[in-house]
């Protein structure tokens, strides 16, 4: 195992920390992907702006759900003797990073 007790125990603090403000994230963001009814009290213009900014809040739910996936397929991974290493080369990835992002798989070369 590269990571001792504590720092595994670090990473599931961290990983819980984070899965609750992802969440809190997607209930903000679900709220605000609700249909834009069309309403006599907004011009034209204010309502392509509401349409436009549901799809950028639509973006960003969809990506705050593949990010809690991920935090909580980390979670399950992180007690397992494989966990820190990068799953294409298979070397150490850096503990700064994996406190940064406790749910990556992959060290910073191969990410890019």
């Amino acid at each position: 195992m590269l990571y001792s007790e504590n720092e595994r125990e670090d990473f599931k603090t961290i990983i819980n920390e984070k899965i609750e403000e992802t969440r809190k994230e997607i209930s903000d963001l679900a709220d605000r992907v609700k249909p834009v009814e069309p309403d006599v009290a907004i011009g034209r213009l204010t309502r392509m702006d509401a349409i436009g900014s549901k799809s950028i809040y639509e973006a960003g739910l969809a990506s705050a759900r593949q990010n809690l996936t991920q935090l909580e397929r980390a979670l399950d991974r992180v007690d397992r003797k494989d966990y820190g290493f990068c799953s294409y080369c298979k070397k150490p990835i850096p503990i700064q990073r994996m406190l940064a992002m406790p749910e990556t798989e992959t060290c910073l070369g191969c990410a890019g």
